[in-house]
């Protein structure tokens, strides 16, 4: 691939900022990015083979090569997300910063396509809530399918714009703002760089602030705000940060970074932030900064009307107790559908109310002429019961053509609902019915790459 010639006023102006080796990065960003996974513990405990440790996250793994992400079930199955490896330092800020986090509500407020949202529905455990929030209704969608595949059951998706959470005043402990911004940190692919523009960077600094502005007040008092950006622009990071503490009462927190080589701490006029430059780190520009609600407003109380039909009947509790180890007051009825919700009735009617939800937790099943048709989420969520249906073991070969949604007519596959696995993780559900085998395999998730490319390019290999 020919390098496209990195802007004039791009390096012009990191050449004047002093915390940049500005020859350094300008050199790495003329090299291959790094490629890093990170492992959903909740499924998988493998590491890769020949792999580094990604040093500020512990799941974090810097791969060799470039796998098949595309032709991996395990991929598909969420025991993996190839995500950027600077970003997995969003880790270390929450546990530093956030203090418990035991039952907790956080926003991710531009989620997709959902590295950081996996991250977080992970570090904040089964016990607190997610939103995971994206605004672009085809971004929003991926999002969706990405939290499905990792299957934590603590996670709403909705597709709301940022101005729509001052509704809920007052209501999260912890949100996260991963700003749309200029992209310099993904200077790497050629697409970022003729993006650029001088009036681009800003304009992105002017939508960032009114991102903030939009979603402060659904922050609570003494809440902490984590704000983030892949570019290395001061008016698109510190700057905006000082802005915010100015205009809108909030502390700047400081995060200790020493024990990681690389990381540049930016003190700018009392505020914190944290660099991370290719050339320093093993991983693209980023930069994160965090700071405290330290004014006080007037917080909401959660008020509902209620919805009726909700409540599952006897037979959908049986069958789902049967199948989940979700309680069972998780669980609703919605029309034909069964979800388990990711928090009390109460909450989410809170914020269905409030808010465009377009995955209200994970679906189980739905009901159709008196039978429960399980769903593709249940079967890769974390509560399924491995023993609830006939295991139907597949090699890689065949877990592809799953994936494709080939017809099975060569497998001995037991009559009715089976769970086809892979490498004893769950790929999904088909239906024998006796005269054929029906796939389950979700449409809008079918793999059109021809699976000859294997050969070529096989996936991750693990110790």
């Amino acid at each position: 691939m020919i390098r496209q010639m990195l802007p004039e006023e791009f390096k012009q102006r990191i050449g004047a900022q002093e915390y940049i080796d500005s020859e350094a990065l300008i050199k790495a960003l003329d090299e291959p990015s790094p490629v890093s996974i990170r492992i959903n513990p909740s499924k998988w405990n493998k590491k890769p083979l020949n792999a580094e440790s990604v040093p500020w996250c512990r799941n974090g793994y810097y791969l060799d090569t470039r796998p098949s992400f595309t032709l991996d079930p395990l991929f598909h199955s969420g025991c993996y997300y190839p995500q950027e490896a600077s970003g997995m330092f969003l880790e270390q800020v929450v546990n530093q910063a956030a203090g418990s986090l035991n039952n907790i509500r956080v926003l991710d407020l531009c989620g997709a396509p959902g590295g950081k949202s996996t991250h977080l529905s992970e570090i904040i455990g089964p016990d607190s809530l997610l939103v995971a929030n994206e605004t672009i209704r085809a971004r929003a969608v991926i999002l969706a399918e990405t939290m499905t595949k990792w299957g934590s059951g603590n996670t709403l998706v909705t597709r709301n714009d940022p101005s729509v959470f001052a509704r809920i005043p007052g209501y999260f402990d912890l949100i996260v703002v991963d700003a749309p911004c200029s992209g310099e940190g993904m200077f790497r692919t050629n697409s970022a760089v003729s993006e650029w523009s001088a009036e681009n960077s800003i304009h992105c600094a002017e939508r960032q602030k009114r991102i903030l502005t939009d979603v402060w007040p659904a922050l609570k008092e003494n809440g902490i705000l984590i704000y983030c950006t892949c570019t290395f622009n001061p008016g698109e990071n510190e700057e905006n940060i000082k802005w915010l503490t100015g205009k809108h009462g909030a502390e700047s927190i400081r995060v200790e970074v020493g024990t990681f080589n690389g990381i540049k701490e930016i003190d700018y006029r009392g505020i914190y932030g944290y660099g991370f430059f290719p050339g320093k780190v093993r991983g693209e520009g980023f930069f994160i900064s965090v700071v405290r609600k330290s004014c006080k407003k007037e917080e909401q109380s959660v008020r509902t009307r209620r919805i009726p039909g909700l409540k599952p009947g006897k037979t959908d509790i049986k069958v789902t107790s049967g199948w989940t180890d979700f309680p069972e007051s998780r669980i609703l009825r919605w029309g034909s559908e069964i979800f388990a919700i990711p928090c009390d009735l109460n909450d989410y009617l809170y914020l269905f109310q409030n808010l465009k939800v377009i995955k209200a937790g994970t679906k189980i099943s739905v009901v159709k002429n008196n039978d429960h048709l399980p769903s593709h989420e249940l079967a890769l969520s974390h509560k399924f019961k491995t023993d609830s249906f006939p295991r139907v073991e597949l090699n890689l070969s065949e877990a592809v053509s799953y994936m494709r949604r080939d017809n099975f007519t060569n497998r001995d596959i037991p009559e009715g609902w089976n769970i086809l696995t892979y490498r004893n993780i769950n790929v999904g559900f088909v239906n024998n019915v006796g005269r054929r085998v029906n796939n389950y395999f979700p449409v809008e998730w079918r793999i059109r790459l021809d699976a000859s490319v294997l050969a070529q390019t096989p996936p991750i290999t693990w110790l």
